[in-house]
C-alpha cells in the first residue's frame, strides 16, 4: 500500500432543515390554529481515528465529503428527521488544519477518538414556534442555518516511541529489522528506506512493548526539502526518544561531524526536535578494528557515551534495547 501522510480535503456539513407554516385541520375543529413543525438539524462532519489505517491514500482520490441536510418541519407540529452525519475516518496521529489560516482543528491521537469538525445548521422554526398568548395565528416560520464548508488540510506525523536518526545507510533499516518484526527493503545505496516503517520491539519487562519508526534518512538541506528528509521530519516530532545511529566504518565522515549536521537539520526544522531525550549509536561494529572500536567508543556526543552496535552480528543490540525501554518507560511515566 501506498504510504500517503498529507491530503488536502473539502468538508461541508448539512444545512438545517426548513421550518414550515401550517395550520391543524380537524373536524369539528374551525379554528384549529398553528400546527407547523421545526427543521431538523443539518448532519455535522466528524472526524473518528481509526487504529487500521496506516495512510491517507484514500483522501487523494475521494477529496469532497457532504453530510446529509436536516429535513424540513411537517404538519401537525412534527419535527424534520435530523439530517445523518458523515464520518470520515483517520488513521490514529492526523492532525486536521484549516487549510486558509492554518488553524489546528483536532489532532487525533487516540484510537476511536471522535472531533466534531463542522457542526450540521440548526433547524429553522415553523409557525407554532411563533404563537404567543397575544399572537394566537402567526403566519411566519424561519428557514435552517446553512452548514458549515471548510477547505482541510490532514497530516498523519506517526505515533512512535522512537525515531531512528541519521543518514542513508546509517543502519537503521537494519536494525529495526534485527529488533522487531518490520520487514523493511535493506540495500546498498542511498535512499533504500522510501517510507516509514514501523516496529514493536519487546521490552525487557513481561507484556510491555514500545514502537520504533524508521524513517528515511536525513541529508544536508534536509529542512529545506532537499532528499527525502523533508516530508518525514513531522514523524518526529511525536517521537518521545530520538535514536542516532552512525555508520562507523565510513571514512568520508566522522559521526561526530554527521551529528553536527543532523542536529543542524531538526533545529532548523523547529518543533523543538532537538530538546527530545536522545541516545546514540554507532553502528556496523563487526566491521571495526579493536583501535577503531576504542577510538569511536571515546566519542561524545552532546557529552553522551555512544553504543557500538552491530545489527548484522547482534553486537550489543540487547543492551541498546534496553537502554531505549529504560528512555521510553520514563518518558512514558513523566507523561502520566
Amino acid at each position: 500500500m501506498q504510504f500517503v501522510d498529507e491530503a488536502n480535503i473539502f468538508v461541508a456539513s448539512g444545512k438545517g432543515g426548513d421550518g414550515i407554516i401550517a395550520w391543524r385541520r380537524e373536524k369539528y375543529v374551525p379554528k384549529g390554529g398553528p400546527a407547523g413543525g421545526d427543521g431538523g438539524v443539518g448532519g455535522s462532519i466528524i472526524m473518528q481515528a481509526d487504529p487500521q489505517l496506516s495512510t491517507l491514500l484514500d483522501f487523494r482520490y475521494i477529496k469532497k465529503y457532504f453530510a446529509e441536510p436536516g429535513k424540513a418541519g411537517g404538519q401537525n407540529n412534527m419535527t424534520g428527521r435530523n439530517g445523518v452525519d458523515e464520518i470520515i475516518r483517520v488513521p490514529v496521529g492526523t492532525l486536521v488544519r484549516n487549510s486558509e489560516n492554518n488553524e489546528v482543528i483536532a489532532d487525533l491521537v487516540t484510537p476511536f477518538e471522535q472531533v466534531v469538525i463542522a457542526k450540521g445548521g440548526r433547524g429553522g422554526m415553523g409557525n407554532n414556534y411563533y404563537k404567543t398568548a397575544t399572537h394566537q395565528a402567526p403566519r411566519k416560520k424561519s428557514d435552517g442555518k446553512p452548514g458549515i464548508e471548510l477547505q482541510l488540510t490532514l497530516e498523519l506525523k506517526l505515533l512512535a516511541d522512537v525515531a531512528l536518526v541519521g543518514f542513508p545507510n546509517a543502519g537503521k533499516s537494519t536494525l529495526i529489522s534485527r529488533i522487531s518484526a518490520a520487514k523493511p527493503k535493506i540495500a546498498d545505496y542511498p535512499f533504500t528506506t522510501l517510507v516509514p516503517n514501523l516496529g514493536i520491539v519487546q521490552a525487557p519487562e513481561e507484556h510491555r512493548s514500545f514502537v520504533v519508526a524508521d524513517l528515511p534518512g536525513l541529508i544536508e538541506g534536509a529542512s529545506e526539502g532537499r532528499g527525502l528528509g523533508l516530508q518525514f521530519l513531522r514523524h518526529i516530532e511525536r517521537s518521545a526518544i530520538l535514536l542516532f545511529l552512525f555508520d562507523g566504518s565510513d571514512d568520508r565522515q566522522t559521526p561526530e561531524e554527521a551529528y553536527v549536521i543532523l542536529k543542524n537539520e531538526l533545529e532548523l526544522h523547529g518543533k523543538k526536535l532537538n530538546k527530545k531525550p536522545k541516545l546514540f549509536a554507532i553502528t556496523k561494529s563487526d566491521t571495526f578494528t579493536e583501535e577503531q572500536s576504542k577510538s569511536l567508543g571515546k566519542m561524545r556526543f552532546d557529552r553522551k557515551k555512544p553504543i557500538l552496535i552491530s545489527a548484522v552480528a547482534g553486537h550489543n543490540i540487547t543492551e541498546i534495547v534496553n537502554e531505549l525501554w529504560i528512555r521510553v518507560k520514563t518518558s512514558k511515566e513523566e507523561a502520566e
